[in-house]
């Protein structure tokens, strides 16, 4: 049955913070896991594609989208499983993930506050399992519940199951299977602060916060002295991951440039994107459209109503000239809707 509360030709613009410029043929937004459901279900039946959106400050319309946009706003925020000095918080996917980070802050309850002010929704969070400042949502993960469209039921998936990594997760891997409707994170009120990662260490400089709102508060004030505000200058956070590289490979571009930043990784050695971004030149770029911030060269921008076809292709140049100095590929974090257009592609 088709939707009531369809929208048909909708205007995107306001469903990313990127803000380029495109139109879907049909948009619903869904206040209840029914309504999600059942306009999946509708537009199965019909063969309509479909993309979910939460804040949508993870994705770029590149182009007009012929089918569905199914902009979860599902509303809610539960304590569970309350023992002791530790408790489950249970985000409904449409929560705002900032103010849920805050929430928990408030409570006394750690094991986020690192991630605050990442834009998005606490629906997306696993997505791309978010990370900053050496934390990661995978460190405080449960389960979720999603809908299972290829088997049309609910699902609970655990952390082994969503197969998280480094920006990565079993939704990116099968990304039109499941509908993610709510999460489960376990927090801790002792569990030791994580303070030792670039400037969020320097900023407490050895002493210990009173609370995990002073952290979070700490966070905020460290990425905003860098970082623009989407709803002042459109981006997306950081449009590139950090690299990883084996360790022969870093040990070559060690010897070349002694000033490279990295970090440890579980399967060979991090490198900065930023830094390989900004040592070619590109931090303070910027065209007619859309450029590069001036605090931060992981930031794409769109200064003057830039399209999506604009930033993918600054995005190429730029993933060209660090490939070209560096040997290194870049792979971008967001998600381009329709399609990436071989930009993660060698």
């Amino acid at each position: 049955m088709r939707p009531r509360n369809l929208i048909e030709n909708a205007d995107l613009k306001p469903l990313s913070t990127m803000a380029t410029p495109a139109t879907a043929r049909y948009l619903l937004n869904a206040s209840t896991p029914g309504e999600a459901c059942s306009a999946l279900a509708w537009a199965s039946e019909d063969g309509i594609p479909v993309q979910v959106v939460g804040s949508g400050s993870n994705l770029v319309f590149c182009e007009d989208f012929p089918g569905l946009i199914l902009h979860m706003a599902l509303p809610g925020r539960r304590w569970e499983a309350v023992a002791g000095d530790e408790a489950t918080i249970v985000l409904a996917a449409g929560e705002n993930w900032h103010q849920s980070v805050l929430y928990a802050a408030g409570a006394g309850y750690r094991g986020i506050e690192n991630l605050a002010l990442i834009p998005g929704t606490a629906g997306a969070a696993p997505v791309q399992n978010i990370g900053a400042y050496g934390v990661e949502l995978s460190d405080s993960f449960v389960s979720l519940l999603a809908w299972d469209r290829k088997h049309g039921q609910q699902v609970t998936l655990d952390r082994a199951a969503c197969r998280f990594g480094y920006r990565d997760s079993l939704f990116k891997c099968e990304p039109e299977r499941y509908l993610i409707l709510e999460i489960r994170l376990r927090l801790s009120r002792t569990r030791p602060y994580v303070l030792g990662y670039g400037e969020l260490g320097q900023w407490f400089d050895g002493n210990s916060p009173q609370s995990p709102l002073d952290v979070a508060e700490a966070v905020m004030a460290v990425r905003r002295r860098k970082l623009p505000d989407p709803a002042q200058l459109p981006n997306t956070g950081s449009f590139f991951k950090n690299p990883v590289v084996s360790q022969a490979h870093w040990e070559e571009l060690k010897g070349r440039w002694p000033e490279m930043v990295a970090y440890p990784a579980d399967d060979g050695v991090k490198l900065a994107a930023g830094w390989l971004i900004d040592q070619c030149g590109w931090k303070g770029y910027r065209n007619r459209t859309v450029g590069v911030h001036h605090r931060q060269a992981l930031v794409l921008v769109n200064h003057s109503g830039g399209t999506g076809q604009d930033i993918l292709e600054l995005a190429r140049r730029i993933r060209d000239d660090v490939m070209g100095r560096y040997g290194v590929l870049l792979e971008m974090e967001p998600g381009a809707v329709p399609g990436d257009c071989g930009l993660n592609q060698p």
